[in-house]
């Protein structure tokens, strides 16, 4: 298998996910009946808007770690198995944490932490992995 594969799995796999959170606003607002660009007036709408909006926030500090990590990582983890693992917790993360607000938004913080502590496991590994790299010479 391919050294990036398992990672671009893990990469496409939270596109897919965050893919389903905008069809999930669309299923809102058809539900609703509240029309773009309102967005407020349904709770359920509320709720998914901030579901897809919230991982839209995110995305931009998981993916860079994602793949930050995976590449200073690689000596020590050829094939990306355990970067991508890291990656499918902060997949189930999104997940809890979308199904928990969708349901009652104070259920969302388990899904919010469990993508934080990924993300910080990603982002850190790289950070360190890179100063450990100029250090090192």
């Amino acid at each position: 298998m391919q050294s990036h594969a398992y990672v671009a799995i893990v990469t496409l796999v939270s596109l897919l996910v965050y893919f389903w959170m905008v069809i999930g606003v669309g299923g809102a607002r058809r539900k609703s009946g509240i029309d773009a660009p309102a967005m407020t007036g349904d709770p359920g709408l509320e709720r998914a808007v901030r579901i897809q909006a919230n991982t839209l926030e995110w995305l931009p500090v998981f993916l860079p770690s994602l793949w930050l990590c995976h590449l200073f990582w690689q000596p020590q983890d050829p094939s990306g198995l355990i970067v991508a693992a890291i990656g499918i917790v902060w997949i189930v993360g999104r997940i809890v944490y979308a199904l928990g607000y969708a349901s009652d938004p104070s259920k969302r913080s388990m899904g919010f932490g469990i993508q934080l502590l990924a993300t910080a496991v990603l982002l850190f590994g790289a950070l360190g992995k890179a100063v450990m790299s100029l250090i090192a010479g």
